[in-house]
């Protein structure tokens, strides 16, 4: 069993930054995929960027140049770092993780983000 724990959530002004942070209390190695989702008040949980194993990364066309994941396996932490964000980033953002593409097993209890001036 993996716990996720998501942190770094908050009320930012449309155009500004923030650094989400979701520590894994597994070796980050055993996953094959690793993931950030964000579900909108009445709109459904959707892929926001994931990661695989290998190194190659996926993300939504509404958040390329934008967002980047990223790993830190030595502190067993993913990363999002949002930038230029707005109103419409504003969601619960939830991490994930899976051990076979495509299927995600564990989630994190999600952190708010709202843009709003």
């Amino acid at each position: 069993q993996a716990q996720l724990v998501e942190s770094g959530g908050g009320l930012v002004q449309p155009g500004g930054s923030l650094r989400l942070s979701c520590a894994v209390s597994i070796s980050m190695h055993s996953l094959n995929v690793m993931g950030w989702h964000r579900q909108a008040p009445g709109k459904e949980r959707e892929l926001v960027a994931e990661h695989i194993s290998g190194g190659s990364t996926n993300y939504a066309d509404s958040v390329k140049g934008r967002f980047t994941i990223s790993l830190d396996n030595a502190k067993n932490t993913m990363y999002l770092q949002m930038n230029s964000l707005k109103p419409e980033d504003t969601a619960v953002y939830y991490c994930s993780a899976g051990f076979r593409l495509g299927s995600y097993d564990y989630w994190g209890q999600g952190t708010q983000v709202t843009v709003s001036s």
